[in-house]
């Protein structure tokens, strides 16, 4: 699974993400587009738990993410936050939010249009009518290019830590091998990851809001990473179209995990 491994170093490379700032600009964001008091907000993949920490200052939050690991520095780091085991398709936590986040490219890991739609449609049961879905996207088909092999240099206290991408193109899906080399205690550990994710043209991504019963914008500025960001606000009384997008997430919800 990704993120097992590298949950433990996850935070250090990511050291110098700008989290203060985004969080500022997802809050901006649904004040902007909620038509409801914004209070709770869940943040799907929310990995160790950065963006929630920064969030928390003005909602009551929860989060859900797929990996134990990165649950486990999530829950150190906003234990007051209520977080959950779930994969991003299948979550069910069995209430709404007036805000549901999906940050810093998350999205990419539902890898297939299909999935993409079963994911929007589960984000917006969980969203309160009015409230907003703040979705920032991985790359566009278009967009993505292979590129030259990169490298990152992190320091901590106890370790040194040294990652080389590469990456490679197989259809819409982009296949990334994470090389690790971490040195603790004088001696130096090797790893690889590997991360698949899909690309998702902005027709698909906007299909599947509405689709989902969300009513969408795309905004190509984004947070820092410029990938730009979805905005779905889901409307304050259901038309027949988010009615039986509805009936159709009931019917296919899991049991909870």
């Amino acid at each position: 699974m990704a993120y097992g491994e590298l949950a433990d170093l996850y935070d250090a490379i990511h050291a110098g993400k700008p989290y203060p700032a985004e969080a500022r600009a997802v809050r901006a964001l649904a004040r902007r587009y909620a038509r409801r008091p914004l209070r709770t907000l869940l943040d799907v993949a929310c990995g160790s738990g950065r963006h929630l920490e920064q969030l928390q200052r003005w909602f009551d939050c929860a989060g859900v993410d797929a990996s134990p690991r990165m649950l486990a520095r999530a829950r150190r780091r906003v234990p007051r936050a209520e977080l959950h085991r779930g994969r991003m398709p299948k979550f069910d936590l069995g209430r709404e939010f007036d805000v549901v986040t999906c940050l810093f490219s998350a999205i990419g890991y539902v890898r297939s249009p299909e999935a993409l739609r079963t994911t929007l449609r589960t984000m917006a049961r969980h969203t309160s009518p009015g409230g907003v879905v703040v979705v920032e996207p991985w790359l566009t088909p278009e967009a993505f290019r292979v590129g030259r092999v990169r490298h990152q240099v992190a320091e901590t206290p106890g370790a040194t830590i040294v990652r080389v991408n590469e990456v490679r193109r197989r259809g819409n899906r982009t296949i990334f091998d994470f090389h690790y080399l971490v040195g603790r205690r004088g001696k130096v550990r090797y790893f690889v990851e590997t991360h698949d994710l899909g690309l998702f043209s902005r027709r698909t991504m906007l299909g599947a809001f509405r689709q989902a019963g969300l009513e969408p914008v795309y905004l190509p500025g984004g947070l820092t990473t410029r990938r730009g960001l979805y905005v779905g606000r889901k409307p304050e009384v259901p038309g027949p179209r988010e009615r039986r997008s509805l009936r159709r997430g009931r019917s296919q919800r899991p049991s909870r995990r």
